[in-house]
């Protein structure tokens, strides 16, 4: 058969179209990056349905993972435009054979349910700058790796927000879970808004609408958030920030006092009149935390201890940075995380409302909340009064008794009577709290820490500030935090003894008990600055 008549064979099959033309025309190709419950197979088949319904060929297939946070999913879809064998033509239509997974430089469209999945599409290379348009949500779940870290593991998101917006061919970005859950509805349908208002999908708005109604569920609450989603999307540029006619940032203003609680009004107006106006909005949310935590005096003693550390510098500047640093840690410190608070933490109204809503619970469903307890003897004794506390500690009797009915740990339905009336009882120990074992050890450490603040201030602000930082040593709960005391008592120390260290060696030290749990690099470092 010569080469003409293959052709016209070809091209009989082909419904017309030349092999050439035929191998020119290429498949939409669409990655979505989302985890555990947010809907990316949900979003992944509207986007099978969407083309289907509309004379294309779709194809969808995703690739499960397990070890990030709740299990992240790729879900890869390909859609190929049909070519129809003609009315007078008997030739059957010619399928393509598409991908099973995406390629690095290949895809035209990455979906991302939060930042760091757009990060790690980026990582992969499903994200092209001559490609790719990147749809993603600005707001951070945090991986085990960040949360795991002994020190602040998070990734910084304004470096992965501005690699986003510069790797891609095409960004839009913004808050799309605050989106989903002021409209009552999940991440895919805010995901398919935006996708339908980037317009990079050869559909109408309403035959995306259509998609969604006919998968006939929530179907109102989707709706409704794919319609904002898709008005947010067309107004947002480059950084995810919505565009206004005033940039201008306003600045952080104190709340009004007029309607305040007159002890809550002090607050306020002690941080207004004795602190630098930019450190107001750190010290005000150090306040609420300390207010909610214990009352309003606790909150006067945090002011007091800043108000402390002033007059040490002639540059407000350094002064102000200082109070801001030593402002975010200090409440911190004296919230710390003890019986009390966490079983306040858990019996919130707040709370109840956040799970309900991350659970979706529909008009009529029961919801039942299990908390798994497991407190130790010493924070038994530590929330106990000091002197209690101290006997309990003291006895190898008592605390091999207390350990054998606390051994095993007991689980807590806080959605019952009884299991809410429990955990408020506890939580009411917070008025007894300045007596306890716990609050007076906690106090010791911070005086400990506040007073080689005030030793280093008048030689320099680094040295200052890089100790500080030390703070983040002493955290969590168990074992976590018995180490992380250990490490502070012996660095204090350390430092105290060594004054001529700089802030250098202090920050290498704060680092090194942060590298490993046994100590190893501590230890290295230590012997290393004793020469």
């Amino acid at each position: 058969m010569g080469h003409r008549s293959i052709a016209k064979t070809l091209d009989e099959k082909t419904n017309g179209l030349s092999i050439l033309e035929l191998m020119n025309k290429q498949p939409y190709k669409i990655a979505i990056l989302a985890m555990g419950g947010e809907g990316g197979g949900v979003l992944a088949d509207w986007i099978v349905q969407l083309g289907e319904a509309n004379g294309f060929v779709a194809q969808t297939t995703s690739v499960p993972g397990v070890a990030q946070r709740t299990g992240a999913t790729i879900y890869y879809v390909e859609l190929f435009e049909r070519q129809m064998p003609s009315q007078t033509s008997s030739a059957q239509e010619l399928l393509p054979i598409l991908s099973l997974m995406p390629m690095p430089g290949d895809v035209d469209i990455v979906l991302a349910s939060e930042l760091m999945e757009a990060g790690r599409a980026i990582v992969r290379g499903l994200v092209s700058s001559n490609r790719t348009t990147l749809i993603t949500s600005t707001h951070r779940v945090y991986a085990m790796s960040e949360k795991s870290h002994l020190g602040d593991g998070r990734v910084d998101a304004s470096q992965l927000l501005e690699e986003s917006a510069k790797v891609a061919k095409r960004f839009s970005g913004f808050d799309m879970a605050k989106l989903a859950q002021e409209s009552q509805s999940v991440i895919s349908a805010v995901l398919f808004g935006a996708l339908a208002s980037s317009k990079t999908l050869p559909f109408t708005r309403e035959q995306f609408e259509d998609t969604i109604r006919h998968g006939g569920v929530g179907v109102q609450q989707s709706l409704l958030a794919f319609s904002n989603a898709f008005e947010i999307a067309q107004s947002v540029h480059s950084f995810g920030q919505h565009q206004s006619g005033d940039s201008k940032n306003p600045g952080f203003q104190l709340p009004d006092q007029s309607a305040l609680h007159p002890k809550i009004k002090s607050l306020i107006e002690r941080i207004d009149q004795a602190f630098p106006d930019d450190s107001h909005e750190i010290l005000l949310h150090g306040v609420r935390r300390l207010v909610d935590y214990q009352d309003p005096d606790y909150a006067h003693l945090f002011l007091d201890r800043l108000h402390a550390l002033k007059g040490y510098f002639t540059d407000e500047a350094r002064e102000s940075e200082l109070i801001r640093e030593s402002a975010r840690h200090l409440a911190l410190w004296m919230s710390y995380e003890d019986t009390a608070r966490v079983a306040g933490l858990k019996i919130q109204a707040s709370r109840f409302e956040r799970v309900s809503q991350e659970s979706q619970v529909q008009a009529g469903q029961m919801l039942h909340i299990q908390e798994y307890m497991h407190p130790r003897v010493q924070e038994i004794a530590e929330t106990l009064p000091s002197f209690l506390g101290q006997i309990i500690l003291s006895s190898p009797l008592i605390t091999k008794v207390l350990g054998f009915f606390t051994s095993k740990g007991r689980v807590i339905k806080t959605s019952t009577v009884s299991g809410f009336l429990l955990l408020s009882f506890v939580s009411s120990a917070k008025r007894w709290r300045r007596t306890t074992l716990r609050y007076k050890a906690e106090q010791e450490r911070i005086e400990k820490w506040l007073s080689m603040i005030q030793s280093f201030a008048p030689i320099g602000a680094d040295k200052a500030l890089e100790w500080i930082k030390c703070q983040t040593l002493v955290k969590g709960y168990s074992d976590t935090h018995e180490r992380g005391v250990k490490n502070f008592e012996r660095i204090f120390a350390f430092v105290k003894a060594k004054s001529k260290l700089s802030a250098a060696d202090i920050k290498s030290i704060r680092e090194a008990a942060l590298l490993d749990e046994k100590g190893v690099a501590l230890d290295r470092t230590i012997k290393h600055l004793s020469y």
